[in-house]
C-alpha cells in the first residue's frame, strides 16, 4: 500500500479541481494546470478534497499511485501560491538583467548569455547578482532554474558562477606554496 498515495490532498479556498475525460485540471488564482491520468489511477473530488486510488492490485497502478498522488498535490499548490527559485551569481563582472522576455546574463564569457524565458515563467532581477524564478509549474520552474545554473556552475575554489540560494558549495583550500 502507497504510504503517499492513501491521504487525500486538500484544496485551498479558491482552487476549482475537476476530472473530466481521464483528465484532471485544477484552476487558481494563479493559472490552470492539466494532469492526463493513467488508465491504472482514478480520481475523485469529494468536498474540498482529492483522492487517488489504483483501479487495480497490479505493481504498475501501485506504482503510478503515489506518483500521481504527489503531481496532483503539486498541481493544487502551484496553482494557489505558485513556486519559487531563487539564485545567486558570484563573481567579479558576473550580473544578470531582465529585457523584455529575455534574461541577459555576463558570466566572465567573451560574450553575454541570452536566455530567452518560457511561456508560465516569470523571472525577475532585484539586483544585478540575483535572479528569481517564479511560476505555477513545479517541473517547469525547477528545469529553468537549472538551466541557467548549467551556464557557470559554483566552482569549488573561489564560488564563482550560479548557485541556489540554499545551496552550499564545498570549498576547497587550493595549492599551499
Amino acid at each position: 500500500m502507497s504510504r503517499v498515495g492513501k491521504y487525500p490532498v486538500e484544496i485551498p479556498a479558491g482552487v476549482q479541481v475537476a476530472v473530466a475525460g481521464g483528465v484532471l485540471t485544477a484552476k487558481g488564482k494563479l493559472g490552470e494546470l492539466s494532469l492526463p491520468l493513467t488508465d491504472h489511477i482514478e480520481a475523485k473530488v469529494d468536498g474540498n478534497h482529492v483522492t487517488v486510488a489504483p483501479r487495480t492490485s497490479e505493481q504498475r497502478a501501485r506504482m503510478m499511485w503515489g506518483t500521481t498522488r504527489a503531481l496532483v498535490a503539486s498541481m493544487v499548490k502551484g496553482v494557489s501560491t505558485g513556486y519559487t527559485k531563487s539564485m545567486e551569481i558570484t563573481g567579479t563582472g558576473y550580473r544578470a538583467a531582465v529585457q523584455g522576455d529575455r534574461l541577459e546574463i555576463n558570466l566572465g564569457f567573451s560574450h553575454p548569455i541570452v536566455y530567452p524565458v518560457p511561456k508560465g515563467i516569470k523571472i525577475t532581477c532585484e539586483r544585478p547578482t540575483a535572479i528569481k524564478v517564479e511560476g505555477v509549474d513545479k517541473r517547469l520552474v525547477g528545469q529553468v532554474a537549472s538551466e541557467i545554473r548549467a551556464f557557470r556552475p559554483p566552482e569549488p575554489y573561489k564560488g564563482k558562477g550560479v548557485r541556489y540560494s540554499d545551496e552550499q558549495i564545498r570549498r576547497k583550500e587550493g595549492k599551499k606554496k
